[in-house]
């Protein structure tokens, strides 16, 4: 399924970059050779021609509105550095600056220089020695401003993924030292004991005691208390265990697809990244949405427990993509059912009223917040301790178990550079505004705001990319306002499915998903929707 999934990013972000580059080009949006009228202003005499001096050029809005035939509703002010000579012309290096509309940014990143951009000067009579006065600017030429913005995104994520891998060679090696201190100390096979009725019932195929179900149970645990660095290094470990009992290499079993749909659903008692996020946006609540990404995040697991217990009787079929589309129309068919189900039930649970108040309160906030601090260094302590105890000699365990860290980070490389790519291409090409605008026709009678999309289509693709959304939306919109609450919400409320795949799977080097990313979508959906749904009713 992965395979189809990283073809069809790629193909439609490129598409979506073909032909807005295309239109662009028909339509002349960007000007290219034209001259735009401008007011110029030195900040010092001229001295002698060719000498650069400072300027300041401003382009009225109505200039650039009638220029561009785009909504401009303020004066765009460039510092600039121009050089006078005796022709009456002049090259510029204008600063980009936040305030410019993104029309000239876009001219700017397409010449490889975001923060400046060149430009020809045409000097009036009255101006030509350097004194104020109005003046023509033509901005430097562009072609395939999309597709260069695609190439620009790319080489960024790939980056990206690399130095993801990498950073996470010195948490993965320290966590799974101290797993290892644990495992021999006996905690493992502990808590495993306490939770195994659970266990036993979401993964019936695992043996019980087996390693896997300790790795498991910790991987889980650390997702619940927020602490995602300690939780990869259970989790690729979990996956590790897991790929010893099975039977066929390279393809996903149950137990597999059960555990990344846990994972995927995000479940979390605090979602500190968002919170952090609105308390430096300025919100005067930014904890307000631990009671909501908690409901959203629920509604995810829960969901996702359910549609991974259906779709492991459903194996897909098929050689190829049309096969299998009609060879296991039964599955799709289910699928859409469920999502259909959830749509419903938050659609027509909208007018229920909620007996339990949010779980906003500073009181609930501080004792979450406190329990997150302490939880890692309590974790360390709690395990060495035990290892003393029971005899285990905890340096020579520590460095048997941070030996795997390495090996098991450096080998998810290829895999991320591959999905984060492919997402790079996906959104800089312009196929999210694609998938946004066909997806409003769904959205706008569940009561979502087509500003909250790009948010929830961008949550199961990337974090970082999400991340940014989120603070784009809020600084917009306002942290304290309902779109900046949804959106944090959402962060909250689900993780990101695609890079989860791509790291965990490839870690063990699946190739045959099965229903993982079935069930993580619709795990992603139903958070998506309880988010929606409890901001709505609690925070509106």
């Amino acid at each position: 399924m992965l395979n189809y999934v990283w073809a069809a990013l790629i193909f439609l972000g490129l598409s979506a970059a073909i032909i807005s580059d295309l239109k662009d080009s028909a339509a002349d949006t960007y000007r290219d050779g034209k001259f735009l009228t401008a007011y110029y202003k030195p900040e010092r005499e001229a001295i002698q021609t060719g000498k650069k001096i400072p300027a300041v050029i401003t382009v009225s809005a109505d200039a650039a509105k009638k220029f561009y035939s785009k909504e401009i509703s303020n004066d765009i002010v460039f510092k600039s550095q121009v050089a006078i000579d005796s022709n009456l012309t002049a090259d510029a290096v204008l600063i980009i600056t936040d305030d410019v509309p993104s029309i000239i940014k876009t001219i700017a990143k397409s010449s490889g220089k975001p923060n400046d951009i060149t430009a020809v000067i045409k000097f009036s009579k009255s101006c030509g020695a350097g004194m104020p006065g109005n003046i023509e600017i033509k901005f430097e030429e562009i072609s395939f401003a999309k597709m260069n913005e695609v190439t620009s995104s790319l080489l960024d994520y790939v980056d990206k993924a690399v130095t993801i891998s990498i950073g996470l060679v010195g948490v993965m090696a320290f966590w799974l030292g101290i797993m290892k201190i644990a495992d021999s100390a006996g905690v493992i096979s502990m808590i495993s004991r306490v939770l195994s009725p659970l266990i036993r019932k979401l993964f019936p195929d695992v043996p019980k005691n087996h390693p896997a179900i300790g790795a498991m149970v910790m991987n889980i645990s650390a997702n619940i208390l927020g602490l995602g660095n300690a939780a990869t290094p259970f989790g690729l470990k979990a996956m590790e265990e897991l790929d010893k009992i099975n039977p066929e290499k390279g393809t996903a079993t149950n137990a597999m697809c059960m555990f990344l749909t846990i994972n995927t659903a995000g479940m979390t008692l605090i979602p500190a990244t968002a919170i952090a996020l609105r308390a430096a946006a300025g919100s005067s609540e930014p904890s307000c949405i631990i009671g909501t990404s908690l409901f959203g995040s629920g509604c995810a697991t829960v969901m996702g427990i359910i549609a991974a217990k259906i779709l492991e009787n459903f194996p897909l079929k098929g050689k190829s993509f049309f096969s299998m589309l009609k060879e296991n129309s039964n599955l799709f068919l289910l699928l859409v059912f469920i999502i259909g189900v959830i749509a419903a039930f938050f659609f027509f649970g909208g007018n229920v009223v909620f007996a339990s108040p949010s779980l906003q309160g500073s009181l609930t906030a501080n004792i979450i917040k406190l329990i997150s601090v302490i939880t890692i260094p309590g974790l360390i302590i709690f395990f060495i301790t035990l290892g003393f105890i029971n005899k285990v000699k905890v340096y020579e365990q520590f460095i048997e178990g941070a030996k795997e860290g390495f090996n098991i980070a450096i080998k998810i490389i290829p895999y991320l550079v591959a999905m984060l790519g492919a997402i790079a291409i996906f959104r800089a090409g312009g196929a999210m505004d694609w998938l946004v605008y066909l997806l409003r026709y769904v959205t706008d009678p569940l009561g979502m705001p087509a500003e909250a999309l790009p948010m929830a289509l961008m949550r199961p693709l990337s974090g970082s990319g999400s991340l940014a959304v989120m603070a784009e939306i809020m600084s917009f919109h306002g942290p304290d306002s309902f779109i900046g609450k949804l959106v944090s919400t959402f962060y909250g409320s689900s993780e990101t499915t695609f890079y989860v795949l791509a790291v965990y799977f490839g870690s063990v080097q699946i190739k045959k998903t099965r229903h993982a990313l079935a069930a993580g979508l619709i795990a992603d959906i139903a958070g998506m929707l309880g988010a929606l749904f409890i901001v709505r009713m609690l925070l509106r």
